[in-house]
């Protein structure tokens, strides 16, 4: 059986910016900062407080009456932000 043709290509050189934006993706993440976890746990924690309240004596607190389904908007949006930054924690 007959050989094929062998190609000869030269070496693939990337463009100069290339290689630069590769190692400025590379870099180390860093820890996050000491009052990330607090307020991480704090939003959580005060979304579901802001929510029970809302159940127990929404009917009884008269800015919870005036904003009423906005209750729910409030508490589970501290929880989202908690849960965000529970993701964002190194």
């Amino acid at each position: 059986m007959p050989k094929s043709k062998v190609r000869k290509k030269s070496a693939y050189t990337p463009p100069e910016g290339v290689l630069q934006s590769r190692s400025a993706q590379a870099r180390v993440a860093q820890p996050s900062p000491r009052w990330w976890a607090p307020l991480m746990v704090a939003l959580m924690l005060l979304g579901l407080l802001w929510i029970v309240v809302y159940y127990v004596a929404g009917d009884r607190i008269p800015f919870m009456v005036s904003l009423s389904a906005w209750n729910f908007a409030i508490g589970f949006g501290a929880m989202v932000a908690g849960l965000v930054m529970s993701m964002r924690w190194r």
